[in-house]
């Protein structure tokens, strides 16, 4: 399985598929409205998701989407943040990795760049 196809990003919100994988939350904050059971992760993530502070300065707001990358690579470069990417990229030598997130619009969260670092694209 080349890198590009064993990372999936989805919506936790949507109906967990059997092609999923390995199902990994990637958000700091629990989704509201969402039981764990209907969550069916095989892991809460905490540790790559933006800190707190970055994420209340970012709001998905697009044209801070730049910056936000930037400075969320970085938090990546930490070590807790990098063992944990390291189990994310051995789930995905094990199969499928859906990567996990309650955003609403995918194209400005934090999973595109936690998806191209996984990938090796730093």
């Amino acid at each position: 399985m080349s890198a590009s196809d064993a990372f999936r990003v989805r919506r936790v919100y949507e109906a967990p598929e059997s092609s999923d994988g390995a199902r990994v939350l990637v958000d700091r904050l629990w989704p509201r409205g969402l039981s764990k059971a209907d969550a069916q992760l095989t892991e809460w993530c905490k540790e790559v998701a933006p800190s707190s502070g970055l994420r209340r300065w970012y709001r998905h707001e697009g044209e801070r989407f730049e910056v936000f990358a930037a400075r969320y690579r970085e938090e990546l470069e930490q070590e807790t943040a990098q063992r944990a990417l390291e189990r994310l990229r051995e789930y995905a030598e094990e199969g499928p990795l859906t990567l996990l997130t309650a955003t609403k619009d995918l194209s400005v969260s934090h999973v595109n760049v936690l998806t191209e670092v996984l990938k090796g694209g730093g």
